[in-house]
């Protein structure tokens, strides 16, 4: 992998500039940054947060999931790193997720009632959410922000949907846990992933719904359209850093859970710490 994106790299410079700027010319690479769901895993991701910084890698774009939306929606508004490593070990989110108004939570760090296009971020910007009526996917790129973050982590049974431009939307990981190919969309040419999916998934092609002439949820529940999603996007990282979380789960929000998976998504990013630095060179 790292030999891919030298060569890769190599091109890129071959065709033109050597002008080495925080903003893309036409002639270098866009890196896009995509963060996955995992609920209280998405930790993890600010971990990988500060190594990726801390080699001084640009990035150009961000992809989100869920929890990855909120970590990367505050990225890409301006959030360093080391402030959201303290929100996370701060926060009591029992009592936040119980109380039910995230969307003013996430206000405080956004400006409220404002829409904007989030292209215009200080890092552009998007997240995936669900369309619970025709159960498709739905990236969002422009409104309030807040809300755009709280529909893509809206899961089914635990939030309620939000209404955006007349759909209810949920959860993103019901269809794109691992939103490289929104990257690849928005512009990406490397994409470093990653990812606090703990499990692997078989991809399968068939379908019930015809057969049993029942649509919905369980023709859902057998195809699983988001596993056949996830495998073809995790092909698409050019850094790949997949945190070890094992004996944890989504709902570990205490602290002690929050400052390990911090600690073990900054163990996983050094592992490409070489290729990291080879980014920024």
């Amino acid at each position: 992998m790292r030999r891919t994106i030298i060569l890769f790299l190599m091109v890129w410079l071959a065709v033109g500039a050597g002008h080495a700027q925080e903003s893309p010319t036409p002639s270098q690479p866009r890196i896009g940054l995509v963060l996955s769901g995992g609920g209280a895993m998405g930790a993890a991701e600010v971990g990988a947060l500060k190594v990726i910084e801390r080699c001084g890698v640009p990035i150009h774009c961000i992809a989100g999931t869920s929890i990855g939306s909120i970590v990367g929606a505050l990225h890409a508004l301006g959030y360093r790193a080391e402030e959201l490593d303290s929100l996370f070990r701060s926060q009591r989110w029992a009592q936040l997720f119980a109380g039910g108004n995230l969307v003013g939570f996430f206000e405080r760090f956004t400006t409220p009632g404002d829409t904007c296009d989030f292209s215009t971020l200080p890092i552009p910007f998007a997240c995936v959410a669900v369309d619970m009526q025709t159960q498709r996917e739905v990236v969002l790129t422009r409104g309030s922000l807040a809300r755009a973050m709280r529909a893509s982590m809206a899961i089914p049974g635990v939030f309620k949907p939000v209404k955006i431009d007349g759909r209810l939307l949920i959860d993103g990981g019901m269809l794109n846990v691992l939103p490289t190919d929104v990257a690849k969309a928005m512009g990406a040419d490397i994409i470093i992933a990653v990812d606090v999916q703990q499990k692997d998934h078989p991809t399968r092609h068939f379908s019930l719904k015809n057969i049993l002439g029942i649509g919905g949820f369980l023709d859902w529940a057998v195809s699983r359209p988001d596993w056949r999603k996830y495998n073809a996007n995790r092909r698409l990282a050019d850094i790949y850093i997949r945190p070890d979380l094992s004996g944890f789960s989504v709902l570990d929000f205490n602290a002690s859970d929050i400052a390990r998976m911090i600690e073990l998504g900054e163990k996983a990013a050094m592992q490409h710490e070489e290729a990291l630095r080879e980014l920024k060179r």
